[in-house]
């Protein structure tokens, strides 16, 4: 695609973005073609699709994003394609799917849709089509597994700690996510990071704290019984210690995003020979750091470890349940205060491979504090959340 033709597409889909409703008008219109196509799709999602919109509108920005670096898009819809086989969409259906996305921008843009736009969009929605295809063809390996509950620990009101037994070993890579579906919401599919290494008896567990008016999550956290039945997909995302890289590891984590970390400390425990790293776990309350301790008594057998709890707040808040206690082995050497600042008042830590995991906020507040001081932004990894 010409730079001009890249300048129209992206301002035109700049326009959707800034419009309001925009997204879910063209997403509307997208699935209104392609289940008028084939309406046997639409038994493949689940009944509640209003989170739809951001995740297609999302992709697309991201494709647009590196129309100049296309192997990256490539990797990264590829990816998307293998994680849609948990939906059951095959890659024959993605000729459709472009065919409807087309479809989408030519009725959302009505009057304005003109040739220079139909030639864009249609060498665009090609390029998407294809990749899934070729993403969805090259993984051969079973797309679900399923997984019986054997555990669950409510470790705070909103935060509970599931452990599952899969049938077979589900073969992710410490740092991983994978999505998830629960019985109590069926074909609402989450993503979540096991806090534990894949291991050949199929055991996994999962960190999961209520989300404020979310589907999924107060389901698992309020509902999940012992004998649950859920369904796991093949893994994702690419968060990993390079060990050929000689340099050292910062890794920070707030709330239950130290799960993709504290796998990866663990797998790092079974090896000989590590890199330093620096773990930062952070909360608003020190009830926020429910790991803190397992994750010092790792750092006890593991001197390569360093633990640094940091809380914005120096008690727990009036309504947490518990009687008071002993402080967990270490907290009483915890730091006060913002995460991403506490751990940028240490430097720039640009001889480091840096982590991030948490929410979406919490990240780009880390990632901003981290390149004002001088961090090299490529030395930051972190998954999408």
């Amino acid at each position: 695609m010409d730079a001009r033709s890249a300048a129209l597409v992206r301002a035109n889909f700049r326009s959707v973005i800034e419009s309001p409703n925009g997204p879910e008008r063209l997403v509307s219109a997208f699935y209104g073609h392609l289940f008028a196509e084939n309406p046997r799709l639409r038994e493949l999602f689940p009944p509640a699709m209003e989170m739809q919109a951001k995740r297609i509108a999302t992709a697309i920005q991201y494709v647009l994003d590196h129309l100049e670096d296309w192997d990256r898009a490539q990797k990264f819809l590829e990816q998307l394609a293998r994680d849609h086989r948990k939906y059951g969409v095959e890659a024959a259906h993605y000729d459709i799917a472009g065919r409807a996305l087309l479809a989408a921008f030519r009725v959302y843009n009505g009057a304005a849709w003109n040739r220079s736009l139909e030639e864009g969009w249609r060498d665009i929605t090609i390029l998407i089509s294809a990749s899934m295809a070729i993403g969805a063809n090259s993984d051969k390996s079973q797309p679900v597994w399923e997984a019986t509950v054997v555990g669950h620990r409510r470790v705070l009101e909103d935060l509970a700690i599931v452990r599952l037994q899969s049938d077979g070993p589900v073969p992710y890579q410490a740092g991983q996510y994978v999505p998830v579906t629960i019985p109590q919401r069926p074909k609402m599919w989450r993503y979540f990071s096991p806090a534990i290494p894949s291991n050949p008896y199929g055991e996994i567990e999962f960190h999961v704290r209520k989300i404020r008016g979310g589907w999924v999550s107060p389901a698992i956290v309020n509902e999940t019984r012992v004998g649950d039945r859920w369904r796991i997909a093949g893994p994702l995302g690419g968060l990993h210690v390079d060990r050929d890289s000689g340099r050292d590891v910062l890794m920070i984590g707030a709330g239950t995003g130290i799960a993709p970390l504290r796998a990866q400390l663990i797998e790092m425990g079974q090896r000989g020979i590590n890199p330093r790293v620096h773990f930062f776990i952070g909360g608003r309350y020190p009830c926020d750091l429910y790991d803190v301790e397992n994750m010092w008594q790792l750092s006890q057998s593991n001197p390569w470890l360093t633990i640094v709890p940091v809380c914005e707040q120096k008690t727990n808040p009036w309504w947490y349940p518990h009687p008071p206690q002993d402080a967990p082995y270490g907290m009483h050497r915890r730091l006060i205060g913002n995460l991403g600042a506490v751990v940028a008042s240490f430097g720039a830590w640009e001889d480091r491979q840096i982590q991030i995991a948490g929410s979406a906020r919490m990240i780009a507040d880390t990632r901003r504090a981290l390149i004002a001081v001088g961090t090299p932004e490529q030395n930051i990894s972190c998954d999408p959340v």
